[in-house]
């Protein structure tokens, strides 16, 4: 097959192609059967031609990929940047984002990169109606993670466009699976169905308490400033998912199954029955003292990311002060600080203290901090899902160092 003499305006013929990429032709068009390319023949019938921005693109990760160290995978974002004490969204500063903007906008930032004033997300009735079904069908000793990933898995089956994959798709699932994820679950208050904020409306599914507009602006903090926190072990299950192209939904459903494991979400409801004992037994000198008998980490302290005190606790812990119901519970956080620091270990608060000071304060469950992370970082979630279905598809396959024994073996 010969290239014409020339391809359209924005187009590249194969020839041209072929010598951006550093390749042979009929490599390009091998490209083109794995997905990385599109082609469009020519009327002439002379040829195909290829957009030349797509392919300027995928020279770029070519030659990044082929610089990385061999055996060392590294995934490129440009979602969230964490470095010295602080992170960003999107460039801005994630800290002052969130104390200005609500959590769907916050979310429209990480996904769009625009910031649009009062967005609002509305979860359908089909996909509610299922969700709402599926999870009632639990047992009620059932986690908050057991109730999301049941409702994320029925509100797929319920969308027959869950395969879509393309960006507008995408962002739609994202802004009807959040509200219905929430809504799917028990009702602690009276509820708020599909309107207002989607902090309002978690509140009445974590408390009786009614949702009182100081204490849901310090939830709907929490959620804008766990939106996304680079590579954790979530979020890469996450893009793994995507590489493979699976849809939205089954991403979604491999980030809340990483995020069960106790190293992963465990904290937050440890740090909350810590803060309980704090207060029964006024003081935090016994409790950290009992931790550390039994060799137990005390937490709600320390965080590999961050040298001094973890941004997000700090923000957290800064609305929470004009709180007065919030006042015991927020002493009792920062004597544990002050208690293990004392004893030299160096170890500051994180989000998961201060988010413990939240959930204590107002009456809610143990497993509250849980809810609100895997809701709050659905969004991000899905960021990294629309980023990772612009990459190569299924780069993320590592090679597996064997370790057994040399073939050949007899038969057992």
């Amino acid at each position: 097959m010969t290239d014409p003499a020339a391809a359209p305006e924005g187009r590249l013929t194969t020839r041209q192609a072929a010598e951006l990429l550093g390749v042979k032709p009929a490599t390009v068009y091998a490209y083109v059967s794995r997905g990385l390319l599109a082609s469009r023949r020519e009327p002439t019938g002379r040829g195909s031609t290829f957009d030349a921005a797509e392919v300027s693109a995928l020279a770029r990760r070519t030659r990044r990929e082929a610089a990385t160290p061999p055996g060392e995978l590294t995934v490129r974002t440009g979602l969230t940047l964490i470095e010295a004490d602080r992170y960003w969204f999107r460039g801005v500063d994630a800290v002052a984002l969130a104390s200005r903007h609500r959590y769907e906008e916050v979310a429209e930032w990480l996904w769009t990169g625009r910031l649009p004033r009062g967005a609002r997300f509305t979860a359908p009735p089909e996909l509610l109606a299922a969700a709402r079904r599926a999870v009632a069908a639990l047992p009620e000793h059932s986690g908050p993670v057991d109730r999301l990933r049941v409702a994320t898995a029925a509100a797929a089956a319920a969308d027959p466009l869950r395969f879509d994959l393309s960006p507008e798709a995408v962002l739609g699932t994202a802004r009807s699976l959040i509200p219905t994820l929430v809504e799917a679950l028990p009702a602690a208050g009276q509820e708020h169905r599909g309107e207002g904020r989607l902090a309002r409306r978690l509140w009445t599914r974590l408390t009786a308490l009614p949702p009182d507009t100081d204490p849901v602006g310090a939830l709907d903090l929490a959620l804008a400033l766990l939106t996304d926190h680079d590579l954790a072990a979530s979020t890469l299950a996450v893009r793994v998912a995507a590489s493979a192209h699976a849809h939205p939904y089954a991403c979604v459903s491999a980030g809340l199954g990483a995020l069960d494991g106790p190293l992963h979400g465990a904290a937050g409801p440890l740090a909350h029955r810590m803060l309980l004992e704090v207060m029964e037994r006024g003081g935090a000198a016994p409790v950290v003292a009992d931790h550390l008998r039994s060799g137990r980490r005390v937490p709600g302290l320390g965080h590999r990311l961050y040298a001094g005190e973890d941004p997000r606790a700090t923000a957290l812990f800064a609305r929470l002060a004009d709180l007065p119901q919030a006042g015991p519970a927020l002493a009792a956080a920062r004597d544990v600080v002050a208690v293990t620091a004392r004893q030299g270990r160096g170890l500051h608060a994180n989000v998961d203290l201060a988010l413990s000071v939240l959930t204590v304060s107002y009456g809610m469950p143990v497993e509250a901090g849980e809810t609100v992370f895997a809701v709050a970082r659905t969004a991000g979630w899905i960021a990294h899902v629309l980023e990772e279905y612009g990459e190569r598809p299924l780069r993320m396959r590592p090679s597996g160092q064997y370790v057994g024994p040399r073939p050949p073996q007899p038969l057992p």
